[in-house]
């Protein structure tokens, strides 16, 4: 993978770490505070920006926790005009439960079988900005979903551990934030992300650098990646 600022990964067919286990894993809601205030919107969607999506319905974020899948995906979709869907949200709507719930009543073969299946039912769908969950993509269904869903957009917001580490501790810092139970253990953490990264590099269609990025400049670029790979995006 090339390490300028935009980068795209060569993407072969193959496919990543558990998502948050039982790790009492925040919300949606909450992880849309955790990651803090929008820094700003993006303007409405303009003509060109239509152009660059043709033959793209689903643009689906991945990455780590603290990469901004939900913040950057939200503003996103407004400044496109589709809609945004969190995948973890999708589950506990159908479940009436909340993930940590799910995991602690259920156990996490449950958890990723409901997963798999929202999933599903969410690529089913157009005109929408998917955010996975960090563990979604270990699962080699939902990676082979991702890669064999025609005209999707997989995009992996990259940043170091470090980087990521320090974003979750400065949002935990805000009282409205959700802890992190998973970061407890540093070691632990390292190693999942360790064991994700590479996944999240395989299913992607386009890599964002995101670690001297805020969400709406990571937007930007995701739009600025999608006009100079047009017309070749989409699976």
């Amino acid at each position: 993978m090339s390490t300028a600022t935009l980068t795209e990964p060569t993407h072969p067919a193959t496919h990543s770490m558990p998502k948050d286990s039982s790790l009492g894993k925040p919300t949606p809601s909450d992880r849309s505070r955790a990651e803090g205030p929008t820094p700003c919107s993006l303007p409405p969607h303009p003509d060109s920006a239509i152009q660059t999506l043709r033959g793209i319905d689903r643009i689906v974020l991945t990455g780590f926790m603290g990469s901004g899948k939900t913040s950057t995906g939200r503003l996103l979709a407004e400044h496109l005009g589709w809609r945004f869907l969190d995948l973890d949200h999708e589950i506990e709507m159908r479940q009436h439960r909340s993930v940590p719930q799910i995991f602690s009543e259920d156990g996490e073969a449950h958890f990723r079988h409901l997963e798999s299946a929202a999933l599903a039912s969410l690529l089913g769908q157009r005109q929408v900005v998917i955010a996975l969950g960090g563990g979604a993509p270990e699962e080699l269904g939902n990676r082979l979903l991702l890669e064999q869903t025609p005209h999707t957009v997989v995009i992996y917001l990259s940043a170091s551990f470090e980087i990521l580490v320090a974003r979750c501790a400065a949002q935990a810092a805000d009282p409205s934030a959700t802890a992190r139970p998973n970061l407890a253990d540093l070691n632990l953490a390292e190693r999942r992300f360790h064991h994700r990264h590479p996944h999240y590099q395989r299913i992607a269609t386009h890599c964002i650098e995101t670690e001297k990025r805020t969400p709406a400049d990571t937007a930007e670029a995701i739009l600025a990646t999608l006009r100079s790979a047009a017309p070749a995006t989409g699976h």
